[in-house]
């Protein structure tokens, strides 16, 4: 549970030096930290077991969907603009779901407030495959897939997390470690978040007339180049 998150960490550090290379704009460099901060929490958490990280992975999950939020919602503005509206809303849900919860200490509430933020996510990005791109909805529709699979299998261990453990011990050791659906909820969803940024970064780059590839390093992780617009 603790090195699946190498998966929250690495790729969003190189989606953010590629993303710096390209002369994107800097929320986008924030979106790939964010979901690397995410990771990093996660990571502490898990190697500690500690409240106190605890709260290092899961305040950075309402932080990072925030920013996932603006990236997506400024995708047909011009460069350079800022949405301070939408920037204040966003923070001042970020504040207060973070008061409440350092002092409600309530799972759940955590859980219904970022589950807000992703089914906000969700609606645009469907909107967005469905009448504006819709040559992206095979990566938009990839990265829900992912996700939602993710977030069975989170709810599958647990529920049966007591069966599962029991059933692990019967196991050789390599098939006990694939049923570890704890660790398969980092991987599934560390990579449907990372699907989503490169939706978002290649709606926003298309917008901008840019010439936006995906490509697959080793012929296996994806990643978006991004070329300059033609000069007439």
């Amino acid at each position: 549970n603790t090195v699946s998150n190498l998966i929250f960490i690495l790729p969003p550090i190189y989606g953010a030096i590629q993303t710096y290379k390209d002369g994107l704009e800097k929320r986008y460099l924030a979106a790939y930290l964010c979901l690397t901060a995410v990771g990093l929490g996660s990571w502490c958490f898990h190697m500690t077991l500690k409240y106190e990280m605890q709260l290092l992975d899961e305040l950075p999950m309402i932080y990072s969907c925030c920013v996932f939020v603006y990236c997506l919602y400024e995708c047909f503005k011009y460069k350079n603009t800022v949405n301070y509206p939408l920037l204040f809303l966003l923070i001042t849900y970020s504040f207060v779901v973070s008061i409440v919860y350092l002092n409600l200490k309530e799972p759940v509430f955590h859980q219904i407030m970022y589950g807000t933020l992703v089914s906000i996510i969700v609606l645009r990005s469907v909107y967005i495959v469905l009448w504006v791109y819709p040559w992206l909805r095979g990566l938009g529709y990839t990265s829900l897939t992912v996700f939602l699979m993710g977030f069975f299998l989170w709810n599958v261990d647990n529920i049966f997390c007591d069966k599962l453990r029991a059933l692990r011990e019967k196991m050789p050791p390599v098939l006990g470690a694939v049923t570890q659906f704890h660790a398969w909820w980092h991987i599934l969803t560390g990579l449907g978040s990372y699907l989503h940024i490169l939706l978002s970064l290649y709606t926003r780059t298309l917008f901008l007339k840019h010439r936006p590839k995906v490509k697959f390093v080793f012929g296996i992780w994806p990643v978006l180049l991004v070329e300059p617009p033609k000069k007439l």
